[in-house]
């Protein structure tokens, strides 16, 4: 769920004649709290979270009302009640996202048979086979938000720019409800007054070290040195920053769909019910995911979660990456925060398992930045350990529990 709280929307209100900016990048508005407001049409306009109604929960999404308080997805709900006093909590109902979300993908194939498809509410769109049948990107867009207004009720933001990474922050920018047109030629003046920020790849760490640097728009990253932001940000960071900064992305939309997997789960004898438990079953599952992963030379786009409970009723949950992973420490990451949603005191856990799907070979991932690069460094350092001294030498301190008592036992550990 993008942060954008509409305060900074900018649109394209008037037809735009350019034919350039042929990636598309679609991205529903606030999409499981909408979901829910079409049932609840009466919480139209109030501050709306859509999460379990617990502190020890966190938000699943938040309307824009909501959004203008502070809140954001996976915040823990207790600061997000704390933020947002008078908001409207309602229960999450994941079967009607996976509805309107098969609905929204539909349209989108009306439109062209190049979608990449990145999560449950948003894709890439490639239009250029496109503009003879339908018109300008501009035109596209504009039909493509009323057909999904149409046929779901629900409103969209289109970013279309020459590039992906352009594509996506233009969306951003237009929301809510809204258009936004960068052609190629005005690229670079759209980027530059950017902040810098809002470069993928830059979190709060690397915001701190450009800005300490007077780095504080995209411009001003673009306009230093090559060698200063790589004595910053190392080698790789230092180009890809650089080269995002120049609206250079040579990423294409990537149709293809791999149904290959790797997973692990762990079946235990006596049932887990402490969130710190479940937590740390997941890092030890997340991490022999990693190393399987990594042996086959391939990422997942797609982490997925299951969890079996004790009446063996069984649920699971799945969330696209912006970019492929073989790090254990994004796998864990994620497969958490897929389980925070899930998580209620007192539940009895008899099954877990952690799985990467969508596999893509590993020197095709085309990522112009690896904010993993740190944790996959250290995690092939383990590997090759393990591959000289057997497995188990060295582990994350996290699991390095006390006497096996200590651990749940009789615990089965399923490869698949």
């Amino acid at each position: 769920m993008s942060k954008q709280d509409g305060r900074n929307r900018l649109v394209s209100d008037r037809p735009v004649d350019d034919v350039t900016a042929t990636v598309l990048h679609v991205d529903m508005d606030a999409f499981f709290a909408s979901v829910e407001l079409l049932d609840r049409p009466d919480l139209r306009g109030l501050p709306v979270i859509v999460g379990h109604d617990s502190d020890r929960s966190v938000v699943t999404a938040a309307t824009y009302e909501a959004r203008r308080y502070g809140v954001n997805s996976a915040m823990p709900m207790a600061v997000a009640k704390r933020r947002c006093p008078n908001a409207v909590i309602v229960e999450p109902h994941f079967e009607k996202y996976a509805a309107k979300s098969a609905a929204v993908m539909r349209v989108f194939g009306q439109f062209t048979p190049k979608v990449e498809k990145l999560g449950i509410d948003e894709a890439f769109l490639d239009v250029a086979g496109a503009l003879r049948l339908y018109g300008t990107p501009w035109q596209i867009g504009t039909a493509i938000r009323a057909a999904v207004l149409r046929e779901t009720g629900l409103h969209c933001s289109v970013g279309a720019a020459s590039t992906k990474f352009v594509a996506k922050l233009a969306s951003s920018r237009s929301k809510p409800d809204g258009l936004l047109v960068v052609p190629a030629e005005h690229t670079v003046a759209f980027l530059h007054p950017q902040p810098v920020s809002a470069l993928w790849g830059v979190g709060g760490t690397t915001q701190e070290k450009l800005e300490r640097r007077g780095i504080r728009t995209v411009g001003d990253l673009a306009h230093t040195p090559l060698p200063s932001l790589v004595a910053a940000l190392g080698s790789a960071g230092g180009q890809r920053l650089h080269d995002l900064s120049w609206g250079r992305d040579p990423r294409v939309v990537d149709t293809g769909v791999s149904e290959k997997s790797i997973g692990h789960e762990v079946t235990f004898g006596r049932d887990l019910t402490e969130r710190d438990d479940v937590a740390r079953e997941l890092l030890r599952l997340a991490d022999k995911v990693a190393v399987r992963l990594r042996r086959a030379d391939v990422q997942a786009r797609t982490v997925a979660l299951k969890v079996r409970y004790t009446d063996f009723s069984t649920l699971t949950r799945s969330r696209t990456l912006a970019e492929p992973t073989d790090v254990a420490k994004r796998l864990h990451h994620e497969a958490v925060e897929l389980y925070d949603v899930l998580h209620r005191p007192g539940n009895r856990i008899r099954l877990i398992g952690v799985r990467g799907e969508n596999l893509v070979p590993a020197a095709a991932s085309n990522a112009l930045w690896d904010d993993d690069a740190p944790w996959r460094e250290t995690e092939t350092t383990v590997d090759a350990v393990a591959a000289r001294f057997g497995a188990g030498v060295l582990r994350p301190a996290s699991l390095v529990r006390g006497t096996p008592e200590q651990r749940p036992p009789h615990a089965r550990q399923d490869p698949s």
